[in-house]
């Protein structure tokens, strides 16, 4: 693993954060129109895209006085790539579960 997943992590741990990032898998938007979709200030939207920014999971395109906010999806491969280095460990717990359960019932 040579990419630390912290700023993803800390971009994904927060529900408003997800909820923005299911919203610009369906469209890119403006700051306003992800704000339209929350019960906060706009600066607020604006910190959170911030925060997903700096985690690598979006990216902002200044366009005139816009910035069109764009879901990166390759920003989730160090947080894939970070689950993925545990998975032989539930590889080899699982097979275990699977031979003590075969023992009991043959």
């Amino acid at each position: 693993m040579t990419t630390t997943p912290q700023p993803a992590f800390r971009a994904l741990s927060d529900p408003t954060r997800r909820e923005i990032l299911v919203m610009l898998s369906q469209q890119d938007m403006t700051i306003a129109e992800v704000s339209d979709h929350f019960d906060m200030t706009r600066a607020a939207v604006k910190k959170h895209l911030t925060v997903l920014s700096d985690g690598g999971l979006i990216t902002v395109e200044p366009r005139g006085r816009e910035r069109i906010n764009r879901l990166n999806p390759q920003g989730m491969s160090p947080v894939r790539d970070w689950i993925a280095y545990f998975d032989h460990f539930w590889d080899d717990r699982l097979a275990t579960l699977k031979t003590a359960i075969e023992g009991k019932f043959e």
